[in-house]
Formats: structure tokens, C-alpha cells, sequence
């Protein structure tokens, strides 16, 4: 029986990993707000002081009761070393949220004859309507969550998280860093030299606390100077906003407009409890062994609260544990980032520093977090089955692709369109590509999980498990056809959709059948050589 062990509630590592989790959760902060505000027109005092608020009222929630659960787990173990499940506004759902729904519906209320506000506040509500049928739906998967976990491999769950890691949180935030590479690649060398090579800060300063007054000295030192270039923009001033998220039942006013946005919103709710799958699945290869069930409660009621308390975005367990475990943190980081981040909703400060800090200054750590991602993926994962997690990267790529040649800054929606349905070669490579990111996390998962299988002799394995992907290419779970990642019934596609969607089914059904026949091939051989 270990010793009882009170854990302690503060450490260096804690406040590392709180600059961490802090400038995580600020950096999805900001790309909402820009996109938002920027990209589609909203009226910054909806964003700041009616999304803001219940948004970040969700991350106080969970990262309170995570800190609760590593606490315990500490004490049942008598470890010093648990870290809890780092939680924060989710990155690739809320860019989504964003560019898929929020910001077009904004611009059809204005087109409907709204004024600004009017379709602001309507956007809204259609964005809290949003987040409580996730949150109900992620409240009802959770319970299966385990099943899930026990089923598929530790490649299919670690790789599909390591290929978000690389591509969304690594190589978008890179681009970010250098659009302004004199601050940036600074900060991100300080954020490598403390957390990767392991060397000591003076003063024994918090790496990411160096890192972040770094880029942000380069940034307001050199840019009035004018030696940024176009890489800087004068900040605004600070802005005194105060709301209190309040529960509001004016989500059941946003119901009716998230209907037609159903075959979005639930794809978003069921890839974060897959996510929440995996990063326990992560947190257990890093030692830290929580139940899979109470990290999808917690996160499940987390989102519903926030949804009833204004907020757009959903909260998710951030697949960064084993980075956060490896700056030293324990449970006191959680607790300090859910007060600074719940009460920077309230109090305002929170939407001042999103105005202030480029996203350059504030990128560098979610470099970091996606190459710890990354690593753990291969490191806790047999090297037999390395080829597997490789392979699990691809639809990844393939949706950071679509992500970035669906933004209307760069391809104007009706563009994007023509150049999907084209059909004059057949099926058009961004109709390929986008059909490939649909879904990318299940499709990561299925991938994996039958090459594993295939490697592991399992032939009839392998081939169930790709019987499940031609099922579910049929309803658009993965690989939809629909530009935008809706699922659907094929029946109700118009003529030009369904080829692809039997096309895509039926690549993994033929797959199927020739693993069972090769299965069968090799075992009539080694019957007659053993007859011999």
C-alpha cells in the first residue's frame, strides 16, 4: 500500500506550465476574435462581452474539476508526480466554429436585412444553440468512451492526436510565428532551448515566461522603429469591459437557425469526445492513469455550462499532458489557468490582451506542445508499429490543407465551390483533399487501427475494422463529401455527390475483401506445404 501523500499545490514546473496553458488558450482566443471581428464584420462588443464570457467561464469549470482529479489521483498513489489534464477552448472545432458557422451565419442575418447588432446578437445565440447540442451529445458518448479505449490500438488513439499536434497545432502556429520571424523565431528558440534541451533559465525564470517577455520586448521594442515591417500593428488601448456570464435560456432562441448546421456541429461534438479518448490514452502512456469516463464527463459538462452561459466555443481537454508533465507541472498550473482565463472573461482583460499580443508572440509554446505530441507518439508505441502512426498522419495534413483553401481571405466561397465540383478530369485534387481531411480524426484512428491489425497477422481483424470505414464514408462520418464536413443519408445527395461517396465506401469494402482472400490464400498454402 503506497503512503498517504498530501501533493503539493505549487511548483516551478506549475507555473510553467500555466504561462503554457495560458498562452494556449489565449492564442484560440484570438484567431476567434480575428476571424470574427476581422474576417466577417461582428461587432466586437458581441465577441468580447457576450461570447467571451460563458466561453471562458467553461475552461473555469473544468480546469477547477481536473485539478480536483489529479489531486485525488496523487493521494490514491502517493505520487508527487501526477500532472492533471491541462483544459482550455478547443483549437480545431473553434476555427471551424468560425469559418463554417458562426461567421456565415453572420453575413446570411445581414443579408436577411439585419443591422450589425441585431445579427450579431442572432449569431449568438446560434453559437450557444451550438455548444448545447454538444455538449449534450458529448455528455451522452461519454459513457462509451472506455469501450472505445479498450478496442483501438495505442497507435490508432496516439497517432491520430499526434497528427493533429503536428499539423494544427505545429505548423499553423509556425506560420504564425513567422509572419513575424524576428520576434517569433526568437521566442520559439527560448521556448526550445528551456523545454527541449533542458537548459536553465537565469534566475531560474519560467522558460515559457522568458520565451513569452521575449517575443513580446522584440515585438514593441522593434516594430515602432519600423524594423518589423508590415509585421507590426500599433496595439489598441486597453479596453475596461466588465459581463458576468449568467445563465440565459436565449440559446433555445438559436435553435432554429443551428438546425441546418447540424451535420457540422455534431461532427464537432463526437471528434472531441474521440480526442478525449486519446488524451487519456496519452496521459496513461505518460503515466498518469485517469478514467477515461470522468475526463469526458467533465469535459461534456464543462461545454453544456458554457453553452447556458453564453459561450460559443467548447472546452476540451488539451492533448498537450505529457508536455505539461515534462516542464515539471503538476495540478497547481490548472487551478491558475482556469481562474486567470475565467476571470479574464469577466473582468475584461482577457479580450484586451487578445487585442494587444500578435499571435507571434504567443505561438512558440503550441510548437512546443506539438512536437511533445508527437514524440510520445512513437516513444509509447511498440516500433513495430511506428509505419502505423505514420500512416495516421495523413488525413491530417490533408484537413489542414482544406482549412487553409477554405478560408475566404484566400479563396472566395463561390471559387472554392466551382473548384470541388469540378469534374472536367474527374474528381478535382481539392475535392480529394478535402474529402480526405472530412472526419480526419475517426479516419486517423481506423487507418492506424488496421494497419496495426495487418501487422499483427490479423487479417480478419483488419478487415472488419475497414468494413466499419466503408460505413461510415457512406453517412459522410469521414470522408464527406459535403465541402464543409456535414454527414448525410447518400440517398438524399444530388448526382454528382454519390459516385464519390461510393467511390470512397467502396475503396474500403474492395480493401476488405482482398485481405480476406489473401488471408485465405496463405492459409490454403501453409495447409498443403504442412501436408508435404
Amino acid at each position: 500500500m503506497h503512503p498517504v501523500t498530501r501533493p503539493r499545490w505549487f511548483s516551478a514546473g506549475d507555473f510553467n506550465g500555466f504561462f503554457g496553458l495560458v498562452v494556449d488558450n489565449l492564442s484560440v482566443m484570438a484567431f476567434l476574435a480575428t476571424a470574427l471581428i476581422g474576417g466577417f464584420g461582428l461587432p466586437a462588443d458581441i465577441v468580447f462581452l457576450r461570447m467571451f464570457p460563458g466561453t471562458t467561464f467553461g475552461v473555469l469549470l473544468g480546469n477547477l474539476a481536473y485539478t480536483a482529479m489529479a489531486r485525488r489521483l496523487a493521494r490514491q498513489g502517493g505520487r508527487a508526480d501526477v500532472t492533471a489534464m491541462p483544459l482550455g477552448v478547443d483549437a480545431p472545432t473553434s476555427i471551424g466554429m468560425a469559418l463554417l458557422v458562426l461567421g456565415p451565419a453572420f453575413l446570411q442575418f445581414r443579408q436577411a436585412g439585419m443591422d450589425p447588432h441585431a445579427a450579431g446578437v442572432a449569431t449568438w445565440q446560434l453559437g450557444m444553440a451550438s455548444l448545447v447540442i454538444m455538449g449534450v451529445l458529448k455528455l451522452v458518448l461519454s459513457f462509451f468512451g472506455g469501450m472505445v479505449q479498450r478496442h483501438v490500438p495505442r497507435a490508432g488513439l496516439l497517432g491520430s492526436i499526434a497528427g493533429i499536434a503536428l499539423v494544427l497545432m505545429g505548423v499553423l502556429p509556425l506560420v504564425e510565428i513567422l509572419k513575424v520571424p524576428v520576434v517569433g523565431f526568437a521566442g520559439l528558440g527560448v521556448v526550445l532551448y528551456a523545454l527541449v534541451a533542458r537548459a536553465p533559465m537565469p534566475w531560474r525564470l519560467p522558460g515559457v515566461l522568458v520565451a513569452f517577455a521575449v517575443g513580446a520586448l522584440l515585438y514593441f521594442v522593434l516594430g515602432p522603429l519600423g524594423w518589423l515591417g508590415n509585421g507590426y500593428q500599433p496595439p489598441p488601448g486597453w479596453h475596461a469591459r466588465f459581463a458576468l456570464p449568467w445563465p440565459t435560456l436565449q440559446w433555445i432562441d438559436g435553435l432554429p437557425a443551428a438546425i441546418p448546421y447540424l451535420p457540422l456541429i455534431l461532427p464537432f461534438g463526437l471528434l472531441m469526445v474521440v480526442g478525449g479518448i486519446n488524451v487519456s490514452e496519452s496521459a496513461r502512456a505518460a503515466g498518469d492513469d485517469y478514467r477515461t469516463r470522468d475526463i469526458l464527463l467533465v469535459e461534456a459538462l464543462a461545454t453544456l455550462v458554457a453553452g447556458f452561459c453564453g459561450g460559443v466555443a467548447q472546452t476540451t481537454p488539451y492533448i498537450g499532458q505529457p508536455a505539461y508533465k515534462a516542464m515539471g507541472a503538476g495540478s497547481g498550473y490548472t487551478l491558475l489557468t482556469g481562474v486567470f482565463v475565467g476571470l479574464g472573461g469577466i473582468f475584461g482583460y482577457l479580450s484586451s490582451l487578445v487585442e494587444l499580443l500578435p499571435l507571434s508572440v504567443l505561438a512558440p509554446i503550441l510548437v512546443f506542445v506539438a512536437i511533445g505530441i508527437t514524440v510520445q507518439a512513437f516513444e509509447a508505441t511498440p516500433l513495430r508499429y511506428a509505419a502505423a502512426v505514420v500512416f495516421s498522419f495523413f488525413p491530417a495534413i490533408a484537413r489542414m490543407l482544406t482549412i487553409k483553401l477554405a478560408d475566404p481571405t484566400y479563396v472566395s466561397p463561390e471559387h472554392f465551390a466551382a473548384l470541388f465540383a469540378d469534374r472536367t478530369h474527374g474528381v478535382s485534387e481539392l475535392a480529394v483533399i478535402t474529402v480526405l481531411g472530412n472526419g480526419f480524426i475517426i479516419t486517423a484512428m481506423i487507418w492506424a487501427s488496421f494497419l496495426v491489425a495487418m501487422i499483427d497477422g490479423r487479417a480478419g481483424r483488419a478487415a472488419a475494422i475497414l468494413l466499419l470505414g466503408a460505413a461510415l464514408s457512406v453517412f459522410g462520418v469521414i470522408h464527406s463529401v459535403d465541402p464543409n464536413g456535414g454527414i448525410y443519408v447518400p440517398w438524399q445527395l444530388d448526382s454528382r455527390s454519390q459516385p464519390l461517396v461510393w467511390q470512397f465506401a467502396g475503396a474500403y469494402a474492395v480493401l476488405a475483401g482482398v485481405l480476406v482472400v489473401l488471408s485465405w490464400a496463405n492459409r490454403i498454402t501453409e495447409s498443403t506445404n504442412r501436408r508435404r
